[in-house]
């Protein structure tokens, strides 16, 4: 998104134009939703967090400074904070299993769905083993599909500093995959 019209949003969102958020929401929503749902354990809290992250957004909007930064950073910045709280959340509370019958009605092909978690699982626990940064980086690229460009932007690097981290974690998380027997 050009930088211009995203202050612009920024500017009639902190005013409290309805309009401006809601296209702020629009836009980095998906964005928001990916880089929690590879931190945490499933859709549910992913959907609770993300939407969380946004109503955060709009406590914090009175007092945020513009520091000509795309305002993604920001709302990761939340969202960084809120998985950590979660963890820590997690971390002291018991689970309580949900009974198969009441998730009868959403099944449509359960070998694919165990499939697909499966997948999904080990390569979020094989990103959970990277250092940050590299997690950062392998999400914004092939999960939420950002260019280059941007992520240069968004971690606030050099192109060749990227390039070589992006390298670096793709090598490291194919040979993670490897030794968690995911490959």
């Amino acid at each position: 998104m050009d930088q211009n019209k995203e202050t612009k949003l920024l500017q009639g969102a902190q005013r409290g134009d309805k309009r401006a958020i809601a296209e702020l929401y629009d836009l980095h929503y998906q964005a928001v939703y990916n880089y929690i749902f590879y931190r945490v354990s499933d859709q549910l809290t992913a959907e609770d967090l993300s939407a969380e992250v946004f109503i955060r957004m709009i406590n914090k909007l009175p007092g945020y400074i513009d520091r000509g930064r795309p305002i993604l950073v920001w709302l990761y910045t939340i969202a960084r904070n809120m998985v950590i709280d979660n963890h820590r959340l997690m971390d002291k509370k018991e689970e309580i299993p949900i009974k198969e019958e009441l998730l009868e009605d959403r099944i449509k092909n359960p070998d694919q769905q165990v499939q697909d978690r499966q997948t999904s699982e080990c390569f979020r626990s094989a990103l959970e083993l990277l250092p940050e940064t590299q997690r950062q980086l392998l999400i914004y690229r092939f999960i939420n599909g950002f260019s280059t460009p941007k992520i240069i932007q968004l971690l606030n690097k050099s192109d060749r500093a990227v390039r070589s981290l992006q390298h670096r974690a793709l090598r490291l998380l194919e040979k993670v995959l490897i030794e968690e027997n995911c490959l």
